[in-house]
């Protein structure tokens, strides 16, 4: 039973780190995005803003549960 539960354990950090990594991604995308725009445009800082959050929101949970970014 204790080998489950590691393999179970090992199975969703794995899918954790992959969702870090695919809002890292966004949240970079985002602040390209916010780069290019000549004038001030709300919708794109809120979009970015959000999707800082969650990431930070994320990686602060990795830390919790002592998941290791590799």
């Amino acid at each position: 039973m204790f080998f489950q539960r590691a393999k179970l354990k090992k199975e969703f950090d794995q899918q954790f780190v992959r969702l870090i990594r695919e809002t890292k991604e966004d949240w970079q995308q985002a602040q390209l995005i916010e780069e290019y725009l000549n004038d001030y445009d709300l919708e794109t800082l809120a979009k970015r803003k959000i999707a800082e959050s969650i990431h930070f929101y994320l990686y602060k949970e990795a830390k919790i549960r002592n998941v290791v970014l590799k």
